[in-house]
């Protein structure tokens, strides 16, 4: 099972940015994906982005659309979370996951062990 490791979790102010990092332990034969989840008080876990690793097609959540940016590096099997113009709604646990195949839906394979994401307004 794949290992992944979250770092760039913090408190900031409505309309600051975060960015989010997260180091898979190894790389996975063939295509898959990587994302991020995130968790609020009291709500059900929600997608936020994804990203296929072959070809790197990218996927969003409606209400993050236009501020967050998901990416990869290819030389250390890493995914970044650019957060922008964010929100108190943004204030959640996040959490980085790998799945492999490339079908977005679904469960994941892999979950990291959370940061969490304080905007204050």
């Amino acid at each position: 099972q794949v290992q992944l490791v979250e770092t760039g979790g913090g408190l900031v102010q409505a309309g600051a940015s975060l960015r989010l990092s997260c180091v898979a332990s190894k790389r996975p034969d063939g295509n898959f994906i990587l994302g991020w989840f995130r968790q609020a008080p009291g709500k059900q876990r929600e997608f936020v982005a994804c990203i296929k690793w072959n070809g790197g097609r990218t996927y969003y959540a409606e209400d993050v659309e236009g501020r967050f940016t998901i990416s990869k590096d290819n030389t250390i099997t890493a995914v970044y979370l650019q957060m922008n113009t964010l929100k108190p709604s943004d204030t959640a646990v996040y959490y980085c996951v790998q799945k492999k195949g490339g079908n977005i839906m679904g469960e994941y394979d892999s979950w990291g062990q959370g940061t969490q994401v304080t905007v204050s307004s």
